[in-house]
């Protein structure tokens, strides 16, 4: 058997902002409430799983570089 596979066209971080603004959205349509505080609280998890996704792409913290600057003497 062979799993079905395929690219996704757009990188993570581009699907969860697409997703936040879109839930973002819905929400200013609807009435204060419990259904709009959930597509809001969804709407912040999808935007901090993007900025996660960022910190995990990341290289990582780097060393400093060494400059060529001669110390006096």
């Amino acid at each position: 058997m062979f799993k079905r596979r395929f690219n996704q066209m757009k990188p993570l971080k581009d699907r969860l902002l697409d997703e936040a603004r879109s839930l973002r959205e819905q929400a200013n349509l609807l009435p204060v409430g419990a259904v709009r505080d959930a597509a809001l609280r969804k709407a912040r998890q999808a935007e901090a799983a993007a900025h996660m996704d960022d910190g995990l792409a990341s290289p990582g913290p780097q060393p400093p570089k060494q400059t060529d600057v001669q110390s006096p003497t």
